[in-house]
């Protein structure tokens, strides 16, 4: 019965995973999988995707704003740029991105958001 929910989970992650950041990423990502990384890359993606982002609580566009925001917190700029992408995805504005990262200002720190934005706009100047 447990296995049933974690392919359950497995199944939903995959699939909002794909949806979010691209089958591209998601792709590359498998590929590097190794003995040492999978089950790191299954509990991110049944707990994370699979767990997290599919609850009704939130839409995709929340789950980013607050997602962009908690990356900018704690300054992990290998991460924002994945996530300014998958925001876009998740159909913020360029607007939108740019009040959340000026509200990090204020909360997490002005360094911290010069890092953001200069993260940000690289991404942001990529074609879609």
């Amino acid at each position: 019965m447990l296995d049933q929910h974690f392919d359950e989970q497995r199944a939903a992650g995959i699939r909002v995973r794909r949806e979010v950041l691209g089958p591209a990423h998601v792709d590359r990502a498998t590929a590097g999988t190794t003995a040492f990384t999978r089950d790191f890359q299954d509990l991110i993606t049944r707990y994370a995707w699979g767990d997290i982002w599919t609850r009704p609580g939130l839409d995709r566009r929340s789950r980013s704003l607050i997602t962009l925001t908690a990356l900018v917190a704690l300054g992990h700029h290998e991460e924002l740029a994945m996530h300014v992408r998958a925001a876009r995805t998740n159909g913020l504005t360029v607007d939108e991105i740019k009040e959340t990262l000026l509200q990090t200002a204020i909360y997490c720190g002005v360094p911290a958001a010069n890092t953001a934005f200069r993260i940000a706009q690289r991404v942001l100047e990529e074609p879609q």
